[in-house]
């Protein structure tokens, strides 16, 4: 029962997303939702609220927020994270994205495998920051890690 069973993403006032973003936004999404594990730790000798949760993420005050409910929408958790640590790391996958979506269109296959391989290596640095940053308020598996990293980079730059 530790994982998320409805996301929200809180993306009012930013510009509308690319189409290419759009797409990274909803493939995860959907695969947040098959398969994901997000268990919040008992806190003060009190267990966690059980899951499934939902879980709505926003930038609030220059902060990443990460509000958690149980199924039937009781408050679980709120965590507010500082954008700092995940600057750098968002720019530079937004820019190897671009490079990547351009290379589709025109390069080889062999190069684009190349492009695809630096992508990965970024985003699975930005998965890293946030499991260090969540650590000791949630507990996540490397995939839910990477998926949610991509939500906070649709968030982070807006499109």
């Amino acid at each position: 029962m530790s994982h998320i069973a409805n996301i929200a993403l809180d993306d009012a006032g930013l510009p509308p997303p690319t189409p290419e973003i759009e797409q990274e936004r909803r493939v995860a999404i959907f695969d947040l939702l098959e398969d994901n594990r997000f268990e919040l730790p008992g806190r003060d000798d009190r267990p966690a609220p059980a899951g499934p949760y939902n879980l709505a993420l926003s930038i609030r005050d220059k902060r990443l927020v990460f509000d958690v409910a149980t199924a039937d929408d009781r408050k679980a958790a709120e965590f507010h994270l500082s954008l700092g640590p995940f600057r750098q790391v968002v720019k530079d996958y937004f820019q190897i994205c671009e490079s990547y979506f351009e290379a589709v269109k025109k390069l080889p296959p062999h190069q684009i495998e190349t492009i695809d391989m630096a992508r990965r290596g970024i985003h699975n640095e930005g998965s890293r920051v946030l499991k260090e940053r969540l650590e000791g308020k949630v507990e996540l598996d490397e995939d839910t890690a990477r998926r949610l990293f991509t939500l906070i980079c649709v968030l982070h730059f807006g499109g």
